[in-house]
């Protein structure tokens, strides 16, 4: 039951029958279970640190009496990796897919699936760190697996393309991009229903590709095939349609239509203030997506507002040295450069670099760009 619950987003119902579901366990083992469907729980409701320790709390239960069999660990230490993940504490993050690939790769076939997954999952750390070519090795790992072991035609193969494609597109690979992008979109509209939300990330990816080549009609058409199908397939108030709603505004705000992405924008800061906590990081890309718009407006007082509402939440729910906490000190700092005060400009944008330098490789675009922004504004008179 509880598990229906998070599936349909009732959170709070579901946090209720499992705080009583540990109220009445019997043993450990109940109460293991029970801490780390509340660490599932958390980690939905973008309460990363509340999952971490209940995740902990169901890993210290598992230890006090080791399992016969370790591969019982293999999905906590899986989970707890994610949650670091969106916090984006990336080495704590790979520690814990390390484990569960350790206990994997000592009890499975060298070519078992499960072991794609674990390359998976570190590859995709390694991507959000901007290591992109330890990032290319690890899904080229889980793909050659699945290519081994799995038909063609098999729906963890696109996600393994899909992978590649993102790495490529950070890479601003966009050719080789979009050829892993298109096979993982053929095997999805062989394999899959129509309207299957995994469709929906498919032409994403790939509208995004015609988005930084500077094609965007092209990517709205990608985009809105993407939503329409995210409309039919999921609830009114599911984040992805949000996710949607945003990336649409973004098309809109390159093409100096700000109006118009004012209006998606909107429409994702509604449905995320109604489904997410106060304090969930997407609320805070949601506002500084409108600051950003504000800027280009000139409005630079408004985009200051929404810049350091997005700041407020993600000083709250990520970690001191998060990439994202990067970009709204970047955000900011460029406002007040707009508004001509340069010492506080350089001041958000320092701390910008000081974060980037701490959380990204040195090769990095973004710290390229974080130093390009304060020389720009040291030339100011």
């Amino acid at each position: 039951m509880g598990k229906l619950m998070l599936k349909v987003g009732h959170f709070n119902q579901a946090e209720e029958l499992y705080n009583e579901l540990l109220e009445n366990a019997l043993n450990d083992s109940d109460r293991a279970h029970v801490y780390h469907q509340l660490g599932l729980l958390k980690n939905e409701q973008g309460k990363y640190q509340e999952a971490a320790t209940f995740y902990d709390k169901s890993l210290e239960i598992k230890w006090k009496t080791p399992p016969k069999d370790d591969a019982s660990l293999t999905n906590p230490y899986n989970n707890i990796g994610l949650v670091y993940q969106h916090m984006g504490d990336y080495s704590k993050a790979l520690e814990y897919y390390q484990r569960a690939l350790k206990i994997k790769e000592k009890a499975l076939h060298p070519i078992h699936p499960d072991l794609a997954t674990s390359y998976n999952n570190i590859g995709s750390v390694y991507n959000d760190m901007g290591d992109y070519s330890n990032a290319l090795k690890f899904y080229e790992k889980s793909l050659k697996i699945r290519q081994t072991v799995l038909p063609s035609t098999h729906p963890d193969l696109a996600t393994s393309y899909n992978s590649i494609g993102e790495v490529y597109q950070h890479m601003c690979d966009y050719s080789k991009a979009l050829e892993y992008y298109e096979m993982a979109l053929q095997i999805r509209q062989i394999a899959l229903p129509p309207n299957h939300p995994d469709l929906a990330t498919s032409y994403n990816s790939i509208g995004g590709v015609s988005e930084h080549m500077v094609e965007y009609s092209k990517a709205l058409d990608y985009y809105e095939i993407a939503l329409k199908i995210r409309q039919t397939a999921l609830p009114p108030t599911h984040p992805d349609l949000a996710t949607s709603y945003n990336i649409i505004g973004i098309v809109y705000q390159h093409m100096g239509d700000y109006l118009k992405a004012l209006e998606y924008y909107e429409m994702a800061l509604q449905i995320r203030q109604i489904v997410l906590p106060s304090n969930h990081s997407d609320l805070a890309t949601s506002y500084n997506s409108m600051g950003s718009v504000y800027s280009n407006m000139g409005d630079y007082s408004k985009a200051l507002d929404y810049h350091n509402k997005a700041l407020k939440i993600r000083e709250i729910a990520l970690p001191p040295n998060h990439p994202d906490l990067a970009t709204s000190y970047n955000s900011i700092g460029m406002a007040y450069s707009n508004k001509g005060d340069k010492q506080r400009a350089l001041q958000f944008l320092a701390n910008g670099l000081a974060i980037r330098q701490k959380s990204l490789p040195s090769t990095h675009p973004l710290i390229t760009k974080s130093i390009n922004n304060m020389n720009y504004v040291k030339k100011m008179p």
